[in-house]
C-alpha cells in the first residue's frame, strides 16, 4: 500500500504550468542529440525529469466531513502563531491564528483551497525573496493573498508566498469564485510557503514541524472556538 502510494505520488501527471519547461527541456535534448553532442542531450533529459517531478499534481481526497479547514499545500509547518492578515485584504487589524507551511523543492507545489466558501478578494504584493522558512517572509516576501468568505459568514485568508528560489506565483482563482475545500487554485514555482489565517476564534489543530498533505490534512475545525 505504501509503495503504491509513493509510486502514484512520483508518477502523477504534471500541472499545466510545467508545459513550457518540458518543451524547453525536450528541445534542448533534441538539439543535443542532433547537433551539439551528448552532454546537452543528457542535460535536457535531466531537466525534463526534474520538471516532471517538481510539477507533479497527484489527486487528493479531502475528508468528507463539513466544517474543516484543510492544509493548502504539502510541506511542513514552520509556524503556528497569532498574526494580523495581510493588510491588502482589508480583514482588520485583530490578530488571528496563522499556520505557515514551508514547501521545499521536493514537495508537491500545487496549492489547494483550505475551505468551502467564496473568494471575495485577491491582492498581489510585490516584495523580497527571502528564504520562505523565515518568519519574516510572511511580511516581506512577494505574495498573493486571497480572502475567502465561509458559508457561515466568517472569513479566512490563504497566502501564496514566494521564496528564495521561487520567482513565479500562479493563481487560477478569481474574485466571486465559489470554491470547495481541497480544490486546486494555483502553484508556486521552485520552493515557497503557504500561510492560512484562520477565522477569528478558531484554534489550530497542528503544531510546528508537522508534515502536511495539501487538500487532506485537517489544520482546524470551524467549530473549535
Amino acid at each position: 500500500m505504501a509503495l503504491g502510494h509513493s509510486l502514484s505520488m512520483v508518477l502523477a501527471p504534471p500541472h499545466p504550468a510545467a508545459r513550457p519547461f518540458l518543451i524547453g527541456g525536450g528541445v534542448a535534448a533534441l538539439l543535443g542529440l542532433i547537433l551539439l553532442g551528448s552532454w546537452l542531450f543528457w542535460l535536457g533529459i535531466l531537466f525534463v525529469g526534474f520538471c516532471l517531478y517538481f510539477f507533479r499534481d497527484p489527486e487528493r481526497v479531502p475528508p468528507p466531513r463539513p466544517g474543516l479547514v484543510l492544509a493548502p499545500a504539502d510541506g511542513h509547518v514552520v509556524s503556528v502563531a497569532p498574526a494580523v492578515p495581510p493588510r491588502e485584504l482589508g480583514m482588520g487589524e485583530a490578530p488571528r491564528w496563522r499556520v505557515a507551511i514551508f514547501l521545499s523543492v521536493l514537495d508537491v507545489h500545487v496549492n489547494r483551497m483550505p475551505a468551502d466558501g467564496t473568494v471575495t478578494r485577491i491582492a498581489y504584493h510585490h516584495g523580497k525573496f527571502l528564504s520562505a522558512n523565515l518568519d519574516k517572509a510572511s511580511e516581506e516576501n512577494e505574495r498573493n493573498a486571497l480572502a475567502i468568505a465561509l458559508p457561515d459568514g466568517r472569513d479566512l485568508a490563504v497566502v501564496q508566498i514566494a521564496g528564495l528560489v521561487a520567482r513565479r506565483i500562479l493563481c487560477d482563482a478569481k474574485v466571486g469564485d465559489v470554491v470547495q475545500a481541497g480544490e486546486r487554485f494555483g502553484i508556486i514555482r521552485f520552493g515557497s510557503r503557504t500561510d492560512v489565517y484562520l477565522p477569528e476564534g478558531v484554534l489550530p489543530l497542528v503544531s510546528e514541524g508537522q508534515t502536511m498533505i495539501g487538500g487532506e490534512t485537517v489544520i482546524a475545525e470551524l467549530g473549535s472556538r
